[in-house]
């Protein structure tokens, strides 16, 4: 069997197809015959060569597969502006340059996110631990990461290539300033062969870079973000052949209780239950009962069958389950447009001579700017102080190029000092110098800038010359910042008890198309209206009075209406109170009326008003713990017409019914309603829970209470650090894990706090009160480098400090705070504790009793005195002899 092939066409046309024109010459492409075999084989290896080049193995120039570049350079060339992006509008922007759809694209992104090096997440990216995919990519998020921005770009040392459709330039590989194959690891599929990079540990990498440079020896071995225990006797550089052996971690709970708290590399929790049950129903194991109680951890509850020894269960996990795995690493890469199989360290140095390179590029460049300002400068300074610009050949130069040639023939004495041949560029640039700035030249200051740049030269140019020095500052610098954000998780040493976090957000948006009459989560681009799920109803006003309560939809239509107000629905709400001013009918009278909404029959209309044709409502607020605000009516002005405004304040008005008529407010003709000042709530104090499981504020009993609040009060945060600051009650609020104490505002709490000071070096005590407002810092000053060891609010503070090191055996102290030092304020250094070694610091209940809280003094009248405040000679003159002795007592205190 034949077929005959068109080679200018591509297509296969099979024999059985209407013969060919005799008249053809022999050698004409139409009558070449081809056989099956030889076609197979020439298009097969054209096909495995595509793909081994452009889908699934990494280069190793910058260890990126083309699908991950073309990702990272849209988020660098489209999106680099400090904000979280949809990943559903990355990968759209992706699908120029990547010729194999938005599958394949989206799936990179996330799998890219979920290492967690180079982007930046923010929504459901999915979990590793459980197997659970990421949202799709309209609800979640991501930008690139710091380490991203600082290591992957620069579009100067980058070397471009067109995109499949000609149509953009791409980067061939990106200029890649650390070991990233190394740190993300790749495991891909071509045809013919496979590649597969194990993930190492960042720290380690950037160590190993510095010890090559160095000429030191070095070992790497893996490291996987699920954690376990590894045997990696047989890694052998991660070179194929090479093996190594993960394992779950497994810690008794008690003899009956078994607890995976740390997975083997490549294993989900659902796929080792799966295998554990399957080990049961074989008679390999025994087990009552398994639990799996993965959050953001992982925690698998093994309960034991009476009567099973706990330790030979852990050794039958290992030995019948996927709670021993083995994995065998294939270093394969792309060098020079073909595959290479290579170890793990050959990779590292060439990342790391590779970056070297690239570094050098850099700071060449960089000179080379440098140079030209300098010689800019040089030419600009000759330029105005030898005043060429005044020489009548220049001023009463015909033409540019006349001017031009003047201005070279001038230069020519000075050419020795001048780093290179002036060009033609160079001359036209001073013709372009504006005689404003000739004015303002000011010589210190140009000498100034000229020092500079020399120096700034000197130091390009040591650089380059001392190119592996600079190198091993850069992976220095690197290890410092980013090296402690990513710790070895895979390692041989026991952990403590997980803690499980949960995390509850809104996982979609609402958005509003108020010309069209649209409202959904899909409407993305449109008005931004709340945070809201899937599962949430939104509360719709419109100007004419009636209002709706809807299911949340990707899109939805609700009329061309004028939309007044639009938020999400919360049902039995008592305490989100509307204040409406309407007008009932096409003329006055107008009303004005308090009302709630706590739960209505979904997408039927409601009216606020009396339903009387052509009313309209005239001004509208929703307040959420029910403020009543102050307006000001403004009337049209009529005959005989003696008030022309006047103000209304909300309080007095009742809340009643959403279908009650409200109060009548005028009945003449309303011009305008304008807000004038923000009131209290009506409704009473609102008492707020802190629910830590989930870090919220709510109101619904559910964690610790904080108390009764008012429109006036805050809540007050302090964090590990120090920061401290206050903020509303709202159910909204995000608040740190790190924070360790949180209650309700009083600014004049009196705060004791130990901390130590770095700068110093010893502990020190303060005591002071904390000013409600912005963030600020209660470790003295800016806190910076301080560390706080202890903060009470307890009126008459008492504290223990036991000693410790070559002061061990001196005798516990005991300090009274309020004797110790006197109030000041929050940035205060307070006074030194000690100057001998702590070990540590408690807290000691007080000897005097607290007193009780006071409610505040009503402010008495500008004149009025209150005998009982007035201080006799004795308390004034004991007064001042305390403040001199606290003085004498605390010459450190600030």
């Amino acid at each position: 069997m034949t077929e005959i092939y068109d080679n200018e066409q591509n297509e296969i046309e099979a024999s059985d197809q209407p013969e060919t024109d005799s008249r053809l010459p022999a050698d004409h492409p139409a009558m070449v015959t081809h056989h099956l075999g030889g076609m197979y084989r020439n298009w097969y290896l054209d096909y495995a060569s595509y793909v081994i080049l452009e889908r699934a193995v990494p280069h190793i120039e910058d260890g990126l597969k083309p699908v991950q570049r073309r990702i990272l350079y849209t988020l660098h060339h489209w999106f680099d502006n400090g904000r979280m992006n949809k990943v559903a509008k990355v990968t759209g922007q992706t699908m120029a340059l990547h010729p194999h759809g938005d599958a394949s694209i989206n799936d990179a992104l996330v799998q890219l996110g979920q290492k967690g090096y180079l982007i930046d997440t923010q929504g459901n990216w999915g979990n590793i631990l459980t197997g659970d995919e990421a949202a799709a990519g309209r609800y979640i998020e991501g930008k690139l990461s710091a380490l991203a921005q600082e290591t992957l770009f620069n579009d100067k040392i980058t070397r471009w290539k067109r995109s499949y459709d000609g149509s953009e330039d791409e980067p061939v590989a990106l200029p890649v300033k650390f070991p990233l194959l190394l740190a993300q690891g790749t495991e891909g599929i071509a045809v013919g062969l496979n590649s597969k990079i194990l993930p190492h540990n960042l720290g380690e990498l950037l160590a190993a870079c510095i010890a090559h440079l160095n000429g030191q020896p070095f070992t790497l071995y893996p490291d996987f973000p699920t954690g376990g225990l590894m045997d990696a006797s047989r890694y052998h550089d991660g070179q194929r052949g090479g093996q190594i052996k993960s394992r779950a971690k497994i810690k008794k709970i008690d003899n009956r209780t078994l607890s995976i708290t740390e997975l083997p590399c490549g294993k989900t929790t659902s796929a080792l239950i799966e295998s554990i049950l399957k080990a049961n129903e074989k008679g390999k194991i025994k087990i009552k009962r398994i639990d799996d109680m993965t959050a953001a951890e992982a925690d698998i509850r093994i309960h034991l069958a009476a009567g099973v020894s706990s330790d030979k269960t852990i050794d039958a996990l290992y030995a019948f389950t996927d709670c021993e795995v083995s994995q065998s690493p294939n270093a394969c890469v792309i060098m020079e447009d073909k595959p290479v199989f290579l170890g793990v360290s050959d990779l590292l140095r060439y990342s790391t001579e590779r970056t070297r390179d690239l570094l050098k590029e850099e700071l060449i460049i960089r000179l080379e700017e440098k140079r030209e300002q300098y010689l800019g400068a040089s030419l600009e300074r000759i330029f105005i102080e030898e005043r060429i610009y005044k020489d009548q050949p220049f001023e009463e130069a015909e033409s540019e190029q006349e001017a031009l040639r003047h201005v070279e023939t001038r230069l020519v004495p000075f050419a020795h000092r001048f780093i290179r041949p002036v060009t033609y560029d160079d001359l036209k640039k001073l013709l372009e110098i504006r005689m404003a700035r000739i004015l303002r030249f000011n010589l210190p200051k140009h000498e100034a800038m000229m020092l500079q740049l020399e120096k700034d030269i000197a130091e390009l140019e040591k650089n380059i010359r001392e190119i592996t020095a600079y190198t091993i500052r850069w992976f220095e610098y690197l290890h410092e910042h980013y090296a402690p954000r990513f710790p070895r998780k895979t390692q041989i040493i026991g952990f403590g008890a997980i803690e499980a976090t949960k995390v509850a957000e809104a996982n979609a948006k609402l958005y509003i198309n108020r010309e069209e009459g649209f409202i959904g989560m899909g409407l993305r681009g449109d008005e931004f209206v709340c945070n809201c799920s899937d599962l949430d109803d939104a509360i719709i006003f419109f100007r004419d009075g009636t209002y709706l309560i809807t299911k949340v939809e990707e899109k939805k239509f609700i009329g061309n209406r004028e939309v007044i107000y639009i938020d999400r629905f919360e049902r039995n709400d008592k305490r989100t109170i509307y204040n409406v001013i309407y007008r009932d009918g096409k003329s006055a009278p107008f009303y004005i009326k308090r009302f709630n909404v706590t739960g209505v029959t979904r997408d039927k209309e409601y009216n606020l008003t009396q339903e009387t044709a052509g009313s309209r409502v005239m001004y509208f607020s929703a307040n959420k713990n029910g403020e009543a605000e102050t307006v000001r009516i403004i009337l049209k002005p009529k005959a005989r017409q003696r008030v022309l405004s006047f103000e209304k304040d909300f309080s007095d008005v009742a809340i009643k019914g959403r279908s009650s008529k409200g109060n009548l407010l005028t009945k003449a003709e309303v011009h305008k309603i304008l807000f004038k000042q923000q009131g209290a709530s009506t409704l009473g104090g609102r008492k707020v829970w802190f629910d830590r499981d989930v870090m919220r504020l709510n109101y619904d009993e559910q964690g610790e209470y904080l108390g009764e609040f008012h429109a006036s009060d805050s809540v007050l945060v302090v964090l590990d650090n120090g920061d401290c600051y206050t903020t509303s009650i709202a159910e909204n609020n995000h608040f740190d894990p790190n924070m360790i104490r949180i209650e309700k505002f009083r600014s004049d709490k009196v705060w004791t706090a130990i901390y130590h000071n770095k700068e110093a070096g010893y502990l020190y005590l303060k005591r002071f009160r904390i000013e409600g407002g912005s963030r600020d810092n209660l470790l003295g000053g800016e806190g910076e480098g301080n560390s706080l060891l202890l903060l009470s609010d307890t009126r008459y503070p008492r504290f223990a400090l036991a000693f410790g090191g070559i002061d061990a055996t001196r005798p516990e102290l005991v300090i009274d705070g309020d004797e110790f030092v006197g109030i000041k304020g929050i940035h205060a250094k307070g006074k030194r504790l000690t100057t001998y070694r702590v070990e540590s610091v408690k807290e000691l209940a007080p000897i005097r009793e607290e007193e009780p809280e006071t409610e505040p003094v009503e402010a008495k009248e500008e004149n009025e005195v209150d005998p009982e405040s007035m201080t006799s000679d004795e308390e004034i003159r004991d007064e001042l002899l305390g403040i001199q002795r606290l003085q004498f007592d605390s010459d450190e205190e600030q």
